[in-house]
């Protein structure tokens, strides 16, 4: 797991360095290499992108508060196969009533359930997200004088905050009047075991962050860096290629390999989707998947009438031939 404390090197110097270390590059049908000096596209996106969790970094610092940078999407433990938000690896400390104290970070994420809304502007499947997690230690107005500050420090004041209705007495006037306010039931977060009423932040019908109340005494904040920044700094999105692509770099660099299981079979599946669509992308493990799937259709052709009956589990616990995949890969 590449964990990240406080760094006198801009975040946004190292996020360059990253892309030349890892040979990642941006992921399309033909791939542009610019001359040495000049920057693509999707560098330059990197260097902006970094400077808003430099902000981040520096803003949390000034108040006394000390902040973690995580890039892996490793889970912090077995309940998710990736890291799916910034407060996983704090959840016993939300339910330890000895426990105080705040802490910042910016945790890679990933969720699958976004797959097939990538490409849409506003999910990514993989992101970063800008974390505030106080332990019985911040209010709820604590933490959005806190927001609204730091916003403000990046020009942005957002067009509107939701808040569920339950709290809607109490917490209209910790905004002050600054930001028009709206009901919303649907303002309540959840993991199953900790829960809390929240409030959501938005901008240009984009919801770009919010702060929870877990079981009433903490604090649980989220604002989705790559939001911020197509909001502040113009900055595109990928389309859905791109962000496929870029999602299996994160993949694997957070160090896991394409397998039957798992996370290793979220990587393969992805790798197998982007061949599909068209693109290639500029690593070993994609060249390996593409001449796989060719090896196992050859094999399914030859053995699909002596097996006509067998089950799809069947065909991919003996085989490790995925039926679904097979059938697409037909049609091609």
């Amino acid at each position: 797991m590449r964990l990240y404390l406080v760094s006198s090197e801009p975040i946004f110097k190292s996020a360059i360095r990253l892309i030349f270390d890892s040979g990642r590059l941006p992921c399309t049908p033909e791939t542009t290499i610019f001359s040495k000096g000049t920057r693509t596209t999707k560098e330059v996106a990197y260097v902006t992108a970094g400077r808003l969790i430099q902000q981040y970094q520096q803003f949390c610092l000034s108040k006394g508060i000390d902040f973690i940078r995580i890039q892996s999407v490793r889970p912090h433990d077995d309940t998710t196969l990736f890291c799916s938000a910034g407060m996983q690896q704090y959840k016993p400390l939300f339910s330890d009533p000895s426990h105080s104290g705040t802490v910042a970070n910016s945790q890679a994420c990933l969720r699958m359930g976004d797959l097939d809304e990538i490409g849409d502007g506003t999910h990514l499947l993989h992101f970063t997200m800008l974390g505030l997690f106080s332990f019985r230690e911040m209010t709820v107005g604590n933490a959005i004088d806190f927001w609204l500050e730091f916003l403000g420090t990046l020009g942005l004041v957002p067009d509107h905050v939701t808040i569920h209705p339950d709290r809607l007495g109490e917490w209209t006037p910790l905004y002050g009047g600054r930001v028009p306010i709206m009901p919303d039931p649907e303002c309540m977060w959840s993991d199953g075991s900790i829960s809390g009423y929240c409030t959501e932040f938005y901008k240009d019908g984009v919801e770009i962050g919010n702060i929870v109340n877990p079981l009433g005494t903490c604090i649980d904040v989220g604002f989705g860096a790559e939001r911020l920044d197509m909001i502040v700094n113009g900055t595109p999105q990928d389309d859905a290629l791109g962000t496929l692509c870029e999602t299996v770099m994160t993949i694997v660099e957070s160090g896991y390999r394409p397998s039957n299981k798992e996370q290793g079979y979220v990587l393969r599946k992805l790798l197998r989707r982007i061949h599909k669509m068209g693109g290639t992308l500029d690593h070993p493990f994609f060249k390996e998947e593409v001449e796989r799937q060719k090896r196992l259709r050859a094999k399914y052709l030859r053995l699909r009438e002596r097996h006509s009956e067998m089950s799809p589990d069947w065909w991919f616990d003996t085989h490790g031939i995925d039926l679904f995949d097979i059938s697409e890969s037909m049609e091609e």
